[in-house]
C-alpha cells in the first residue's frame, strides 16, 4: 500500500499543491480556483466560489476536480480540472469565424473543443472516420459514475459520432473484479474524471469499443487490479487518468499490474507542474504530458506550447527517483525512468468539451489537466491498429523521433530545475512534452 503522507516533502500532485497553500481559503475547500489568459496564464489561489472573481470576463477560472483530492492516505488523485467560468479558447474561436463578440456558453452550450477540433489538430481526420473497428479502448478509474453510459450518449450524439451503448455492444461498464453488476460506491467527483476519459477516447476513436473498469478506491492495489482486468477482457490500449507521490514500492507495481506485452497503456504525467508521478513513472506506459492548444495561422492550423499556470499548475514531468529507464529512452540527463513520452492538449483555458451530469447540474462543462491528454493518446493507439504481440508500445514514439509524424513542442516550460530539458521544451526530446504531439499515426503503429 502507497503510505505517503499529505505533508510528505517529496509528495507531488494534488496534495502537495493542497497543503502548500494551506493558510488560504481555497485548501481550506480543497479546491484551487485559477485564472488562465490566451497566452501563458497566470494562476492565483482564491474562494472557492468563482463568481465571487473580479477579473476580466475574457479570463478563464476553473478548479480541480474533487477527486483531484484523495479521500484517504496513500490514495491516487486523479488529473482533471473543471472550468467554472470566462471564455474559453473555443469560444473565442467560434467568435471570430462568425464575426462577433466572444461570450461565455451556459450549460446547454460546448464551450470546449470537439472532436474535429482535436482531430483537425493531429490529423486524424481521415483516420477517424474508418479506423478503430473492432478495436476497445478500456477507461479505468476509481468508484462509479452510475450515468456513464447516458452521459456518453449525449456527448456522442451532440457531435453526430456513432452510438455506443450496452445493447449495440460498443459501451461496457465493469468493476473491478470484471462483474457487471457488484460495482463500486458511486462518487460524483470521480464521475467527472470518467465522463473526460469516455468523452475524449470518443473524440479520437469514434469507432472504437469503449470498456470502463471502475475500481473500488483509487488506491494503486484496486486501480492496478482494474487495468490487470482490463487487460483479461481483450483491451489492447488502456488509459489511467491519475497519479501520485513515488515511492520505492513502485517497481513492483510495474511488474504487478503494467508490464503487458502488446497492450498500449497510457498514464497522464500530473497537473502539478514540475514533478514526477506515478504510475506516469513506470518503465512500460506511456506517459502523456500537457500542451496549450490553440489555433494559429500556420500550415498546420495550430501551435502548442507547454501547458503552465503556475509553479504548482501545469503538467507533470522530471526524472523518476525509483523506476528503471526503458532501453528505447536515451536521454543523457537522466539515468533512471524520464517523464513524459508524447503530449497532448491539457490546459483548462484551451479545454475540451464534456457532459457530465452525476453529482453536477446535467450539462456541457469544459475540461483539462492532464487526465484529457491520457485519453487522446489512447484514442490515437487504436487508430494505429492492434499493437505487435509482445511488443510495448511506449517505445513506438521513439522509433518516430524527429519526424513529421509527431508535432515538436518547443516553447514553454513548467517550473525550474537544474537539467533544463526536464522541465523547458527544446528541439526534439523534452520532459514536459516528450517528442511531441500525433500528426497522424505514424509514430503509433509498431
Amino acid at each position: 500500500m502507497r503510505t505517503t503522507t499529505p505533508d510528505s516533502p517529496t509528495t507531488r500532485g494534488r496534495w502537495r499543491r493542497i497543503t502548500s497553500a494551506a493558510g488560504t481559503a481555497a485548501a481550506t475547500a480543497a479546491a484551487l480556483v485559477l485564472t488562465g489568459l490566451g497566452t501563458a496564464g497566470t494562476a492565483t489561489a482564491a474562494s472557492a466560489t468563482p463568481q465571487t472573481q473580479t477579473a476580466s470576463p475574457a479570463k478563464v477560472t476553473w478548479a480541480a476536480t474533487p477527486c483531484a483530492t484523495p479521500k484517504h492516505k496513500g490514495d491516487l488523485a486523479c488529473n482533471s480540472l473543471r472550468v467554472t467560468g470566462g471564455i474559453t479558447a473555443f469560444e473565442k474561436q467560434q467568435a471570430a469565424r462568425n464575426d462577433v463578440t466572444p461570450k461565455a456558453a451556459d450549460a446547454t452550450t460546448p464551450s470546449g473543443y470537439g472532436p474535429s477540433d482535436l482531430q483537425d489538430a493531429y490529423g486524424l481526420t481521415s483516420a477517424a472516420a474508418s479506423n478503430g473497428t473492432g478495436e476497445t479502448i478500456a477507461i479505468v478509474d476509481a468508484y462509479d459514475d452510475p450515468n456513464a453510459e447516458a452521459d456518453l450518449a449525449k456527448y456522442r450524439s451532440q457531435y453526430d459520432l456513432p452510438a455506443c451503448t450496452t445493447a449495440n455492444g460498443c459501451f461496457k461498464k465493469v468493476g473491478q473484479t470484471g462483474s457487471t453488476t457488484s460495482l463500486p460506491t458511486a462518487d460524483s467527483g470521480w464521475a467527472q474524471e470518467i465522463s473526460l476519459d469516455v468523452d475524449m477516447a470518443s473524440a479520437t476513436c469514434p469507432n472504437c469499443d469503449i470498456l470502463l473498469v471502475e475500481a473500488s478506491s483509487a488506491s494503486m492495489e484496486d486501480l492496478g487490479t482494474a487495468v490487470n482486468e482490463a487487460v483479461a477482457l481483450g483491451a489492447k490500449f488502456v488509459s489511467n487518468s491519475y497519479g501520485g507521490s513515488e515511492e520505492s514500492s513502485d517497481p513492483s507495481y510495474d511488474s504487478a499490474y503494467f508490464d503487458h506485452p502488446g497492450v498500449a497503456i497510457t498514464v497522464s504525467a500530473g497537473d502539478s507542474g514540475y514533478g514526477a508521478e506515478y504510475p506516469a513513472a513506470s518503465r512500460y506506459v506511456t506517459a502523456v504530458g500537457g500542451t496549450k492548444l490553440s489555433t494559429s495561422s500556420t500550415s498546420r492550423g495550430w501551435t502548442e506550447t507547454v501547458w503552465k499556470t503556475s509553479s504548482t499548475e501545469g503538467t507533470g514531468s522530471g526524472c523518476s527517483s525509483y523506476d528503471a529507464k526503458p532501453s528505447w529512452q536515451t536521454d543523457s540527463g537522466c539515468a533512471k525512468r524520464m517523464i513524459a513520452d508524447v503530449s497532448a492538449v491539457a490546459d483548462p483555458a484551451t479545454g475540451v468539451s464534456v457532459y457530465d451530469s452525476y453529482g453536477v447540474t446535467a450539462g456541457w462543462y469544459t475540461f483539462g489537466g492532464t487526465s484529457a491528454s491520457a485519453p487522446i493518446i489512447a484514442g490515437v493507439y487504436a487508430l494505429a491498429g492492434t499493437p505487435s504481440s509482445g511488443s510495448y508500445p511506449a517505445r513506438f514514439p521513439y522509433a518516430a523521433a524527429g519526424t513529421s509524424a509527431l508535432n515538436d513542442v518547443t516553447s514553454g516550460s513548467n517550473g525550474t530545475c537544474s537539467t533544463s530539458y526536464f522541465c523547458t521544451a527544446r528541439t526534439g526530446y523534452d520532459g514536459p512534452t516528450g517528442w511531441g504531439t500525433p500528426q497522424g499515426l505514424d509514430a503509433f503503429t509498431g
